[in-house]
């Protein structure tokens, strides 16, 4: 899905130039960048915008003056950090999932609910400082050196606790999702391997319950995305204009928003949302079943393997 997003913001800076100093929000699919935009032009994940007609015209016009690989632009970087908070955040589902089920010997459709919003809450907690520190550095190149430089000045500066500014907004969004999500997708997981009769989960079932179930956790949670980006924004232009001007809170922007728009200005950007999420989400939890089946019956054959070998000897 990062196609869409880079063919997005393209557009988005054709409309509405961004000037020094100023920042907008990047979403390549898979996490949100902060960029900073330096003579008008350039930061670590945007080019200048061209002359597009439309969707379809940027699409051919990138591929064929910057090559295919453009329309991927961030992606590297992207994936050094949402990697390691994608494990965090399975392996926490999973497990705690697991704990509450078989050994406290819970069970109802809240557990799902319960672990998601649990997971989501230790991921975005291990992940806060690492997404301050690239956001705080991400207007130019800097080596491993420099990076353990502006740690130390962010802590000197602020206390510890400036590595985890912005935590607030981050979970009232990503917790709430992953809450929604896991509990509705289990429960449609559930459902379809019941009518089917089967055990398992088939590749159509994740697919198809992870994108409905990420449908619906985008939609309630829209409010939230949108402060989220309207508060990332604020902390990057405080950070480059080095002012002392403290932050709005979540819910004064929330108010803002509201007075300036009404209720409809919590919801802007609902289709790009779903046509980004809904995919991702379906992608991911069918990757990740997939997988699970796959080493599942490894770990099955070796024990056979083994069960036969002993009974030989």
């Amino acid at each position: 899905v990062t196609p869409f997003d880079v063919i997005k913001i393209r557009l988005q800076a054709q409309r509405t130039p961004f000037y020094k100093g100023k920042c907008f929000l990047y979403c390549n699919g898979l996490m949100d960048h902060l960029c900073v935009c330096e003579n008008g032009s350039n930061a670590a994940w945007y080019k200048a915008p061209g002359q597009f007609k439309g969707t379809l015209d940027a699409f051919v016009q990138i591929v064929r003056n910057e090559g295919l690989k453009s329309l991927w632009s961030g992606l590297p970087p992207t994936l050094i950090m949402a990697v390691p908070a994608t494990v965090i955040y399975f392996t926490c589902y999973d497990q705690l999932r697991a704990f509450l089920k078989y050994k406290l010997g819970y069970d109802g459709a809240y557990i799902p609910l319960l672990a998601g919003a649990s997971a989501r809450v230790g991921a975005v907690t291990v992940i806060s400082p690492l997404e301050l520190i690239r956001t705080k550095s991400q207007s130019r190149k800097l080596t491993y050196r420099e990076l353990g430089s502006v740690v130390r000045i962010a802590i000197a500066q602020d206390g510890w606790l400036s590595l985890w500014r912005g935590w607030g907004p981050t979970v009232l969004r990503d917790v709430p999702f992953s809450a929604i999500y896991w509990f509705n997708y289990e429960l449609l997981k559930s459902q379809l391997c019941k009518k089917y009769n089967i055990s398992e989960p088939t590749l159509t079932i994740s697919f198809s319950s992870g994108a409905s179930s990420g449908a619906i956790a985008a939609v309630l949670t829209l409010p939230f995305d949108v402060v989220k980006t309207r508060r990332q924004i604020e902390l990057g232009e405080l950070n480059t204009m080095k002012s002392r001007r403290t932050l709005t809170s979540t819910w004064k922007i929330m108010e803002r928003i509201v007075t300036e728009s009404g209720f409809r200005g919590l919801f802007v950007g609902l289709l790009p949302r779903l046509m980004k999420v809904a995919p991702a989400c379906a992608i991911m939890i069918s990757s990740y079943e997939y997988g699970k089946s796959f080493f599942r019956k490894i770990n099955r054959e070796r024990e056979l393997k083994r069960d036969l070998q002993s009974d030989i000897s």
